[in-house]
């Protein structure tokens, strides 16, 4: 089956055509037939529509051909993250095809053998982040500044041996642990979508991760003033 996977939870514009095989032999059943990144904080609305349709041309691919939507739940800023979501919902109700979401850190964290941290960029002077031990999440989704994570992993009980994302390199003083840049990848949000694929398991709302409520509020009600 095809599936197109997109996440713009960070800086990056990930899009990737990716066959899900119907059969469970062998390990994921996941291959990837073409890949696009593009790295721009600014322009997720104007860089994923092009990126969709520039990964199905290299697969070979037209729209219809599509059997699912995975899609990168975040966390990630409000703005490109909903850019993401909202191009993957209208995909997958106008070609009347399941879509299915994935905690974006779990794209990093999949791939990262040993203790990581994962973190992105929260903006603010904060992180997303999140623990992986042996490529599997040991701790909820969280925001937080860089500098208060190791009171919070100690209070925990977890030991990082590394830090992991954009978030990780940008505040890597503070987080005082060795680092690798990574992004999400679209390989590992398909692997953990897999099952849900194969099995054609009813589509899913996707709710993205914001973990903290947005800049823009609904004003307040006037005060009264009496005569």
């Amino acid at each position: 089956m095809l599936v197109v996977v997109v996440d713009t939870s960070t800086p990056a514009v990930t899009t990737a055509l990716v066959r899900v095989d119907v059969d469970t032999t062998g390990a994921k059943g996941v291959e990837l037939l073409a890949e696009r990144r593009q790295v721009d904080a600014r322009a997720h609305g104007e860089l994923l529509a092009p990126s969709v349709r520039a990964v199905l041309a290299e697969g070979g691919a037209t729209p219809g051909d599509l059997g699912a939507i995975v899609a990168g739940l975040g966390p990630g800023p409000f703005t490109g993250l909903r850019v993401g979501l909202v191009t993957a919902a209208a995909m997958g109700q106008a070609l009347s095809i399941p879509t299915y979401g994935v905690c974006s850190l779990d794209g990093i964290g999949a791939r990262t053998a040993g203790t990581a941290l994962v973190a992105t960029d929260a903006r603010r002077k904060e992180v997303y982040w999140a623990v992986y031990h042996e490529r599997r999440r040991v701790t909820d989704p969280a925001v937080d500044r860089p500098g208060d994570i190791r009171a919070v992993l100690e209070e925990l009980g977890v030991t990082a041996t590394v830090a992991v994302g954009a978030g990780a390199r940008l505040h890597a003083e503070a987080l005082a642990l060795p680092v690798l840049d990574a992004y999400p990848s679209p390989v590992a949000l398909a692997e953990l979508a897999a099952d849900r694929v194969r099995s054609k398991a009813p589509g899913e709302v996707l709710t993205p991760l914001y973990l903290r409520r947005p800049d823009a509020v609904e004003p307040a009600a006037r005060k009264r003033v009496r005569p």
